[in-house]
């Protein structure tokens, strides 16, 4: 199993993004999807976590300009940015709770990591 995270870049403040993360390979179900930032010089922060049953939640920092959705056909989360400030400045990185088959429990896969930076 593999997520490919993308959809980072430069962008102004009060702009947009939408980042993306695929997950490919053998997959019986995928749990909860979330988004993760890690500014420099800081802790990696929790952002945004969708789970399988529709549940969303928001770190209060982004509650208002970011919307996380998912793609349950092509097994796609995304993040849709907006407003966005020069603290967002950060990688972005996905994860997500598979089970590889239907005998297993559920392994938390991490995608690569996509950057993003909010500058004028």
């Amino acid at each position: 199993v593999q997520l490919q995270a993308s959809g980072g870049g430069l962008v102004q403040p009060g702009g947009s993004l939408r980042l993306s993360c695929a997950a490919s390979g053998s997959m019986f179900s995928i749990n909860a999807m979330r988004w993760y930032r890690q500014a420099p010089g800081k802790q990696r922060e929790w952002v945004a976590s969708i789970i399988s049953g529709g549940a969303i939640n928001y770190i209060d920092s982004v509650t208002g300009r970011f919307t996380i959705s998912r793609d349950n056909v092509v097994n796609t989360v995304y993040l849709q940015m907006n407003s966005l400030k020069p603290e967002d400045t950060a990688i972005y990185y996905c994860n997500a709770d598979i089970q590889p088959d239907g005998y297993s429990i559920s392994y938390r896969y991490w995608g690569q990591g996509t950057l993003v930076t909010v500058s004028s």
